[in-house]
């Protein structure tokens, strides 16, 4: 097959990033994933969830009737579930968008940028040091989450992989398969583990094994520092996630 544009691939990103705010909707007390019109709004009204995925994906390009249609579809969902804290994201390409969002009051949060690649393009060989998939518990506890957070969920449906030193989780990524794209998520090392290469490796473990589960692509969103170990894996640029905030 041919490789994927860099249009191609960012849409492939942003449907997979839907479907896994979908899966940890359904291990959720009362949230849900609205598709709505121009945008998809994550509503997640209840404590530990609520603090971490209320976030809502607006298309690009739309027009300007579409654009105000989207946004008042979005503050209405929000609003009709008490949330008052909550990020839109958009691509920094939507100048529109953009602007409509701060006439409306809304300011810049933080970004991300969208990144992906196609799985035959993997940069760097497959790691040698130990990964192994890792208790959903151990994981909450690495990240200092409520052990209630996503209680329900199906953990089954996230590819957890973690690095251990003497034992004990230091750094870990998911992993989420949506068709044949591969979401990864959630690269963390605690402090005293960073600089060993440990991110390097766990995305490069979890985009082979994506690969060997029949995935074409992945897919992520990279915080500014972590930008060079995913370029470095072979993921490509495909420009910022602008989060906005009313």
């Amino acid at each position: 097959m041919s490789s994927p544009t860099d249009a191609e691939l960012y849409l492939r990103g942003s449907d997979t990033l839907l479907a896994s705010w979908e899966e940890y909707a359904r291990g959720a007390v009362g949230a849900a994933v609205h598709r709505l019109p121009g945008v998809a709004a994550a509503v997640f009204p209840a404590e530990p969830e609520r603090a971490v995925y209320n976030n809502a994906l607006l298309d690009r390009d739309l027009g300007a009737d579409e654009r105000s249609a989207a946004l008042d579809a979005m503050e209405a969902v929000y609003a009709a579930a008490g949330v008052t804290r909550f990020a839109a994201w958009v691509h920094e390409s939507d100048e529109p968008v953009r602007a409509e969002l701060e006439r409306r009051g809304y300011t810049l949060d933080t970004t991300t940028r969208a990144m992906g690649m196609a799985l035959d393009d993997i940069a760097v060989p497959r790691p040698q040091i130990p990964l192994r998939p890792a208790r959903w518990l151990e994981y909450l506890t690495m990240e200092h989450l409520s052990l209630d957070f996503l209680a329900t969920a199906d953990h089954a449906a996230f590819h957890l992989l973690a690095a251990r030193i003497d034992g004990e989780m230091v750094a870990a990524a998911l992993a989420y398969d949506f068709g044949d794209d591969c979401g990864i998520y959630n690269v963390e090392t605690v402090e005293k583990a960073r600089k060993r290469g440990l991110g390097t490796a766990l995305t490069a473990a979890q985009a082979y094994d994506a690969r060997a589960r029949g995935c074409r692509t992945a897919s992520l969103q990279s915080t500014e520092i972590a930008e060079r170990v995913y370029a470095a894996v072979g993921f490509r640029d495909l420009g910022r996630i602008l989060e906005y905030v009313p």
